[in-house]
Order: C-alpha cells, then sequence, then structure tokens
C-alpha cells in the first residue's frame, strides 16, 4: 500500500481564510490534474476541497516529500508567491502508505473534521473521488482504497453515537443565524445551489422561512432549489442588478474571488441602511473584507464557529476510541485482501495455462491414444480431465492466499 500518498492541508495547521487560497476554481481542476497527472507519473489522483481541508489524494511510486508538495502545488498554477508557498508546505502533512490509509478512514469518519460527528463529510469525499472517477483520474487501485473508506465510515456511523443528535457546520450556522431573531418574512438571497445551501435552506424553510431569492452560475440548479423553496430563480450574473432588497445573504459557491464585492452590496441594498446579516460559508469567502469593513453586518463563517466545535468534540470524545477500533479493524482487513489480490493477479494466468496443457495433452501427445478410444470411454476421460482442471486451477490459489497471509 506503499502507492498511497496523502498531500493535506486542514484547519489544524491552517487558518481556515486561509485555506481559501488553496482552492482551485472547478471549471480549470480536471485539466490541471490531467496535466500534473502526466508530468510526475502519478497513476491515479483525485482532490477534496471542503470547508476546512484542501487535499490531494495519489497512487504513485514516486517520493511525496516537501520537495515534491513544492513542485506539485506551483504545477497547479494555484499562484502563491513564495513566502505562502513556504508557509503552506511547512503547514502540510503529508502521509503514506499505511499512515495514508488511516488518515483517509478517520477522515471520512469525522474524526479529523471541524465538527466531529457530521456525515457530510462521507459525501464531500465520495464526490470527489466520483469527480476522479468520472473524469478518468483514478482506476483500480483507489476504487479499493475508497470502498474501505466507504464502508469503514458507515460502520462507524452505525455502530458508534458519534453522530448521535449530529452537529454540522450548517447546524451551527443556523443556530447563530436563529440567534439574530429575523421576522418570519425576512428577504433572504441564497447565493449558490449546492449541497451546503440545500442543507442550510431546509433550516431556513422548516422554521417557516419563505421569501427566497436564489442566484447560480447554473440556472437549472437554482431554479430546483428555488422550487423546493418556493421562491425565484436567477443566473449568478442577475445579482447586480437585483433591486428587490434583502435582510440576509446565505453564500457558499466554489468560487475564488470574492462574490460579494462593495459594489455588489451597495447595489443589492439598493437605498436601505438597516444592519444585514450575511452567512457566508464558502472557504475562501464570498464576502470581500472591504464590505465588513464599510458597512454594518452581522457577519457569520466558518470560522467563527471554532470554539463551538472545540464543545462538540470534548462532548464526542469517549466514542473516539470505538471509532478508532473499527478503523483499525477494517485497515488491517484491508491489508489482507490487498495480499489476496495481488495472489490473484499474479495467478490469473494460471487457468489459460493449465487449458494449453489439457489441449496439448489431447490434441498432440496424446492424440493418437485418445482416438482409438470408444465413445464411452473418451466421455469418462473428459469427466475425469474437467474435474482436474478445475481443481488445478483452484488448489494453488487457496495455497497461495494461505502461505502469504499465515506467512505475516
Amino acid at each position: 500500500m506503499k502507492y498511497l500518498k496523502v498531500i493535506a492541508f486542514t484547519h489544524k495547521q491552517i487558518e481556515l481564510k486561509e485555506l481559501g487560497k488553496l482552492v482551485i476554481c472547478q471549471e480549470d481542476l480536471t485539466d490541471k490534474l490531467h496535466e500534473v497527472k502526466a508530468r510526475f507519473d502519478i497513476g491515479e489522483i483525485f482532490y477534496l476541497s471542503t470547508c476546512n481541508r484542501v487535499e490531494f489524494v495519489l497512487s504513485t511510486q514516486q517520493k511525496v516529500d516537501r520537495e515534491f508538495a513544492h513542485q506539485f502545488i506551483d504545477a497547479m498554477g494555484i499562484g502563491l508567491c513564495h513566502h505562502s508557498m513556504g508557509t503552506f508546505l511547512d503547514a502540510a502533512s503529508i502521509y503514506e502508505g499505511h499512515a495514508a490509509m488511516e488518515h483517509l478512514l478517520r477522515t471520512s469518519c469525522s474524526l479529523e473534521s471541524l465538527i466531529v460527528g457530521e456525515k457530510e463529510i462521507l459525501a464531500q469525499l465520495r464526490k470527489a473521488y466520483d469527480s476522479g472517477r468520472e473524469a478518468g483520474l483514478t482506476g483500480d487501485k483507489l476504487r479499493l482504497i475508497m470502498e474501505c473508506v466507504v464502508k469503514t465510515a458507515k460502520e462507524v456511523y452505525t455502530h458508534t453515537n458519534i453522530s448521535k443528535n449530529p452537529i454540522s457546520v450548517v447546524s451551527l450556522a443556523y443556530r447563530k443565524l436563529k440567534d439574530l431573531k429575523l421576522c418570519g418574512n425576512a428577504r433572504i438571497l441564497i447565493i449558490g445551489a449546492g449541497e451546503t445551501n440545500r442543507n442550510l435552506s431546509k433550516y431556513l424553510q422548516k422554521h417557516k422561512f419563505s421569501n427566497f431569492a436564489v442566484f447560480n452560475r447554473t440556472l437549472s440548479k437554482a431554479q430546483q432549489l428555488a422550487d423546493d423553496l418556493g421562491g425565484e430563480a436567477y443566473e449568478l450574473d442577475a445579482l447586480k442588478d437585483y433591486k428587490k432588497g434583502f435582510d440576509a445573504i446565505i453564500t457558499c459557491t466554489s468560487a475564488v474571488e470574492p462574490i460579494i464585492t462593495p459594489e455588489i452590496y451597495t447595489s443589492l441594498l439598493n437605498g436601505e441602511t438597516g444592519k444585514k446579516t450575511i452567512v457566508d460559508l464558502a472557504i475562501p469567502n464570498d464576502t470581500a473584507a472591504e464590505v465588513l469593513e464599510q458597512f454594518d453586518v452581522n457577519f457569520i463563517e466558518v470560522h467563527s464557529l471554532n470554539e463551538v466545535a472545540k464543545k462538540n468534540l470534548q462532548e464526542r470524545y469517549h466514542e473516539l476510541s470505538s471509532a478508532e477500533a473499527i478503523i483499525d479493524r477494517n485497515i488491517n482487513e484491508f491489508l489482507v485482501m490487498l495480499k489476496q489480490r495481488k495472489i490473484e493477479l499474479a495467478m490469473r494466468q494460471v487457468p489459460e495455462k493449465i487449458k494449453e496443457i489439457r489441449n496439448t495433452a489431447v490434441n498432440s501427445v496424446f492424440a493418437d491414444e485418445v482416438q482409438s478410444l470408444d465413445k464411452e470411454s473418451r466421455e469418462i476421460l473428459e469427466k475425469v480431465m474437467n474435474y482436474m482442471e478445475k481443481k488445478y486451477i483452484s488448489v494453488p490459489m487457496i495455497m497461495a492466499k494461505d502461505i502469504l497471509i499465515n506467512s505475516n
């Protein structure tokens, strides 16, 4: 499993606001990943980006160290200056083999999340892998890794209380929003129609909010969310011309540059002077820093939820040992499976070779003797050879697996 490598930048070493500098525009992502895959002789790769982590999962025989990570990140064209590059690399976590597998399993079970117990990370990890698979960036090795990742996470969420009474970034954001006591007919602008905004919208709808306008780059996705909420749908570019006013903005997109600039915000105010609310769960933030400097705003962001997240970890601490035991067991089972698969791949030519030997015996070496047999005798000989062929194929496979497993 030495081929498995992970380059991870997470909230544990890097401020959430800074993590945004590593986010790659989705429109350029696939091409960039194909480029680095070829350039660095990487067999398989996918990219994971959430509100508290940016990670690259690789299958490669290349040595992945700080120097490799420097060249790799530089080749991704993220545009970091020399000083920022050094700062991020110093804070990067690089995992290999068993440690990389353990990291992925812990991540999928939310043990490495800002909010321990939130299940969103598993869906995000699966989506990141599926995107890589659909783009032709992954193959059999990462497929097997992900099967183990999903199996382990499901077991942890099912057999421990780590996700009991779940708390997520979205639910924490809603709690803070609720504390502001917005009126039921508050005008709410939703920017982005992704999973985070859909989940937050469910909270709002559940608590009787009903006045929504949804903006998204893809109008059809905006329309889908707007239909669910009984609101209006707009393309993202329409934001600058929107004149119906607002009381709160909910925003979470994958944009690498701020969407809510002072100019856009001023236009959205349309002359209103009251204090507004922005819930910005994007990394990097969709809200320009100048907006917060120039306007009186109730601002809720991921970074501000840290203290609540720490309390959440303390409440769930006693569940960690149970989750870690499940992770250890699944890693051990995965290692056994890999050994078995290694044997299967090494011996996959055995059936063909046995068939060749059989055909040579019947049609060449003992051809005259076989032809001299009567029909009944040939049928018996055929049955005996079929039986022996099956046994000769299965016995060495079983013996090889037992030898390899028991020797370790």
